[in-house]
């Protein structure tokens, strides 16, 4: 009798076992996500002479608008510039809660204006809260504030997880920011603050 209860035990616990190997195969699936990647926006910069330009912010939304991650922008107006100038990048201001971000949160984002050259802006795919995104489809922008109420926004689309991808930013200009971002059109003022911008996504980091 005692023989006959331990191979009825050894029986219930492999079909337990059996049971958890199943729903581990078939039952809900996890998201989807990748091992690592980098994403990389880069862009060339010319510093421009007197008030009221060189400011610019780079970030990341997702395909509905949402704002997930800021990966650069200038100090003055990061840290409350935009409250004296509210022309400067006020996209971005906008999307990012810049009013609402606590002091160690725009730290980590804020950075001096750069000099002239070629720049470059990696994204490890993360949200501002250091949580990792999902692959998909993102939209990456660069807005640039041009003497005083112009402003240049370059935006673009580009798929992160699985194969490397490469595109090429549209851009759109304002004149008098402060009438409305609606008024953006394809049409170029004096810019020759910020080039043409694009983004690499690199599967596994670019290794």
């Amino acid at each position: 009798m005692k023989k006959h209860k331990i191979i009825i035990l050894g029986i219930a616990a492999f079909l337990l076992m059996s049971l958890y190997a199943c729903k581990g195969d078939g039952g809900s699936p996890e998201p989807p996500s990748f091992e690592s990647g980098r994403l990389t926006i880069t862009f060339d910069y010319e510093k421009q002479s007197g008030m009221a330009s060189n400011q610019f912010a780079v970030w990341i939304e997702d395909m509905e608008g949402n704002y997930i991650k800021t990966l650069y922008a200038t100090k003055y107006t990061a840290n409350g510039g935009y409250k004296d100038r509210p022309d400067s990048i006020a996209l971005w201001v906008e999307k990012s809660g810049l009013a609402s971000m606590q002091k160690s949160e725009v730290d980590a984002i804020a950075g001096p204006t750069p000099k002239a050259g070629n720049l470059s802006y990696s994204w490890n795919l993360t949200d501002a809260s250091g949580n990792a995104v999902l692959p998909g489809e993102y939209k990456f922008y660069v807005e640039g504030t041009l003497r005083w109420k112009n402003c240049v926004i370059y935006s673009g689309t580009i798929k992160i997880g699985g194969e490397a991808a490469e595109v090429t930013a549209d851009v759109a200009f304002a004149y008098e920011a402060s009438e409305g971002y609606d008024a953006l059109t394809g049409d170029s003022p004096e810019n020759s603050m910020i080039g043409a911008v694009t983004a690499k996504f690199e599967p596994n980091g670019g290794e």
